[in-house]
């Protein structure tokens, strides 16, 4: 019985997310926009636009690394 009315809760609010879309929204368009063109205005917006870089970058070798060093030892505990 309570696993019907969670898959009615669930179901419930599915549709409400569907019939209103409005309640995903979290900024308007003139607020994105007047960011943009304050920070592209004063040049900050290629300091970020390199920070996050360098970040995702650090972070994806990282990940790679870390993959390569779980290879060799799976590769070595299967020998």
């Amino acid at each position: 019985m309570k696993k019907i009315q969670n898959s009615a809760l669930h179901l419930m609010l599915i549709l409400l997310t569907i019939a209103n879309p409005s309640l995903l929204i979290a900024q308007t368009a003139n607020t994105s926009s007047d960011f943009y063109s304050r920070m592209n205005s004063s040049g900050k917006i290629y300091v970020a636009i390199a920070v996050l870089s360098v970040i995702l970058i650090g972070i994806f070798g990282y990940l790679i690394s870390i993959d390569r060093k779980v290879r060799r030892l799976e590769e070595k505990d299967n020998s």
